[in-house]
This record gives structure tokens, sequence and C-alpha cells, in this order.
């Protein structure tokens, strides 16, 4: 049943790049948080894509899909919902919010104030929504598909370092290349309108319980342990080449995380143990933006995920 999931797993993301030029890691990394119920971060320049992904996979996974613009003058209410006076009932109704749904993609997250980024929180960490005195249950799955511009700094907001943790991953996409912005050209609407599910919410709960299945040994989940306490200065593990470097490590949840996205990767390879590569595969993505750089480590272009990466391939 497993192969056979995997097979599926497969065809949807085959039919995705038949419509997504050049971003096959975007991809994949949206049916990873799908998958794990992880919530994605995507940074990346203005017409890459981001949005017609989310969408289509939305469509290919039959799951529920709801887009926010994220702007300076969006209220928490905007998003979560809010309690409306019924004045001939003389009651209160609960009005819901956009972030009742299965896929939530908040479009440039940094351009609204914490206020309104706080609101994701509870969302995010226990898949509940309270509004007034009254707590909703979300959906399974709920994931937050966030995007920012990496470059465009006027009028944006910092997210929290406790939002950024809550991100499975972050990933970082490029301009596609040659020859997959020139079948852009030639892409139709009714090719994005004619795709069908592949997948449905009752799969993603098997492939996540699948996933669940393969097997970890010991050795790695040490290294899983070694490589984020590697990260932290103050442990004694930490990685002593990168002193005055790092200014804070990652957290347990980068552990969780790195656990749960190498064995997703072992299953997308149709292994069923997890390797020191499956492993080095998603440090990156995982690690990078939950390692906070001094100063003067930014001033030397030094990166999260340069360090991340450098950092645990010390460990393997």
């Amino acid at each position: 049943m497993s192969e056979e999931l995997r097979e599926r797993v497969l065809q949807t993301l085959s039919k995705a790049n038949g419509v997504i030029f050049g971003q096959s890691n975007m991809l994949e990394g949206i049916i990873a948080s799908l998958v794990c119920e992880g919530h994605l971060l995507i940074e990346g320049m203005p017409g890459l894509g981001k949005t017609l992904s989310v969408w289509t996979m939305s469509r290919l996974c039959d799951l529920a899909f709801k887009r926010v613009q994220f702007t300076p003058d969006l209220l928490p209410s905007d998003l979560i919902g809010t309690m409306i006076y019924n004045q001939s009932k003389d009651e209160f109704t609960t009005k819901f919010g956009p972030i009742f749904t299965q896929i939530l993609l908040a479009d440039e997250i940094n351009r609204s104030p914490a206020k309104v980024q706080s609101a994701l929180l509870e969302a995010m960490a226990e898949r509940q929504v309270t509004i007034g005195d009254t707590t909703h249950k979300l959906s399974r799955p709920f994931v937050v598909l966030a995007t920012q511009n990496p470059i465009e700094q006027e009028g944006t907001y910092n997210l929290p370092e406790a939002q950024l943790d809550r991100f499975m991953m972050k990933l970082s996409i490029d301009y596609p290349d040659f020859e997959a912005e020139k079948s852009i050209l030639d892409l139709n609407k009714s090719d994005i309108d004619s795709l069908e599910p592949v997948l449905s919410t009752d799969d993603l709960i098997e492939l996540k319980d699948e996933i669940g299945k393969i097997y970890v040994d010991d050795k790695i989940k040490d290294m899983i342990v070694r490589m984020v306490h590697a990260t932290r200065p103050g442990s004694r593990d930490f990685y002593r080449s990168m002193e005055g470097a790092v200014l804070a490590g990652a957290s347990p949840r980068a552990s969780i995380w790195l656990y749960r996205l190498s064995k997703f990767k072992a299953f997308m390879e149709g292994k069923n143990f997890v390797t020191p590569d499956h492993l080095i595969s998603v440090i990156p993505e995982v690690m990078g933006h939950r390692i906070l750089l001094t100063y003067e480590a930014s001033i030397d272009k030094m990166t999260g995920r340069s360090v991340a990466l450098e950092i645990a391939k010390s460990v393997v």
C-alpha cells in the first residue's frame, strides 16, 4: 500500500511540474508540509509562481484553500474572525475568518505588524482558534504556507523569532532556468483549470502514518540531537569554529522536524530507513531560519543556511 501511495505522490508532483516550471523544490516542500502537517515559509522574488504553486497543490490534493494578502492595515479579526451582534435576535454570532480552511496562503506575511502575525500563533501551534470565549478546532490537515519578498524591505515587519520557529521549513526559491522559463510561454490557463485531484485528505493522513513507520536508528537520532546542540552557544557540543558568529541556536522544534522530514525524504526515495544523506538534505531549510547570527557574521555575508550546513556536516 505504501508503494502505491508513493506512486500517487510522485504522480501529483509530476502533474504539478507540468504547470509550474522550474520550481520542483518548492512543490516537493509543499507536499512535505501537507503530509507532515508542518508550516512552510517561502521566500522569493515576485512572479516566481508561489501563489500558483500553492493553488495547484491544493487542487491536486483536493483540499480547501484560502489566500490572505497581508497588508499594514490588516486586523487580527480579518484573519481569524470575530463576534458580530445581531440586533434583531439580540445575540452574538460568530463570523469565521479565512483561517478556517486546510491550506492558508499568507501572502507577503511580513507586510503586517506583529499584532496580526501573532494572531496566527495559536492556529500554527495548536491547530485551534479562539474567538471571544469559544475555542474552535481547525480542519486536518491545516497548514500555513507563507510568502515573503527577500529584498523589498520598505513597509515590512520582521517576523518574530517565536513565529519563525513555528515554520517547519523556510524555502528560498530562485528564478527558473532558461528552458523552464521558455516553457512558461506555452502554458495555457486551460492546462491549469483541467487539473483533477490525485490525492485526498484521507490519503495524506495515511501517508503521514506510513512515513511514521520508517525506521530511524538510534545513531541517526543521536546525530540529529548533536546537530541541533552544536548550533547553541553555551552547549558543550557547540561547534567552536562558529564562536562569535552564532547569537542563538536552533530550538527543539528543529530536532522534531529534522526527524520527520528525513523520514519523508526516505519515503520519497522508496527506502524504509533513514540515512545521514536524507538528514543532510533537509538541514538548510529546517535549521537555517532558526539560527540567529551576530552582526559581524552578517557583515561577513554568512547566512543561517550555510552555517547550519557546515555545523551539520561537522557532526556526520
